[in-house]
């Protein structure tokens, strides 16, 4: 039997149906998936806490080297 992934929007993703979102999901105990919503086929896996560390590395460039 094949499981299904439960797979979540990003809550900075906007809402409704758009295309333009990265969505998460635990695959099993210790891998975390991410995929860009227009382009499902590519997934990406990785650990909660190398996820965490790349969270807080680009909320801290944010500040200091905002987008313009």
């Amino acid at each position: 039997m094949t499981q299904q992934t439960a797979w979540q929007k990003s809550s900075y993703s906007g809402g409704g149906d758009s295309s333009d979102c990265v969505e998460l999901c635990a695959q099993h105990p210790g891998t975390v998936k991410l995929r860009e919503s227009d382009a499902p086929a590519t997934e990406l896996s990785t650990t909660p806490e190398r996820l965490a560390h790349l969270i807080r590395h680009v909320k801290t460039q944010s500040r200091t080297h905002p987008c313009e």
